[in-house]
């Protein structure tokens, strides 16, 4: 694989873990609470349909980016765990006089354990999407990720 190729997957890899992961924590923030099946479905459709019409997605295009939506939102799953509330996991971390650096290192430890199983299956969906893309919506993917330099970056 070519080294532009690499870093552009790892690139987006990196994004979407960190995209999730910002999703996770602040979603009781922002929702009062885990985010619905039925709000996840729904901003998944609008991601997806966005994503599509971008990119002017053919049918089997669809299905590999379907396929690597339902991978993300596994790994996304998978991330959150069973916690309902994890703003709580970090309060009860900093809930005494003193760090509680045992239950901070299990927490991490937890989320990294999560985020290594799935992550293979990931890429692999990620790499199956962006090698059918053609010549040209790849050129976009690039210009698309050139253009976005971070999310708290403005200008």
């Amino acid at each position: 694989m070519k080294p532009w190729i690499k870093r552009a997957l790892m690139g987006l890899f990196g994004a979407t873990i960190v995209a999730g992961s910002l999703t996770a924590c602040s979603s009781s923030y922002h929702h009062r609470g885990p985010m619905s099946a039925e709000k996840m479905s729904e901003v998944r459709g609008k991601v997806v349909d966005r994503v599509s019409s971008k990119l002017d997605l053919n049918d089997a295009q669809k299905l590999k980016l379907n396929a690597l939506a339902d991978k993300m939102e596994a790994q996304r799953a998978a991330f959150v765990g069973k916690t309902a509330d994890p703003r709580a996991d970090m309060q009860a971390i900093v809930s005494g006089d003193k760090f509680d650096r045992v239950r901070a290192q299990s927490l991490l430890d937890e989320k990294t354990r999560a985020v290594q199983a799935n992550s293979p299956e990931v890429i692999t969906a990620l790499a199956d999407f962006y090698d059918s893309l053609n010549p040209e919506q790849q050129q976009k993917v690039r210009e698309l990720m050139q253009r976005r330099k971070g999310w708290m970056v403005r200008g």
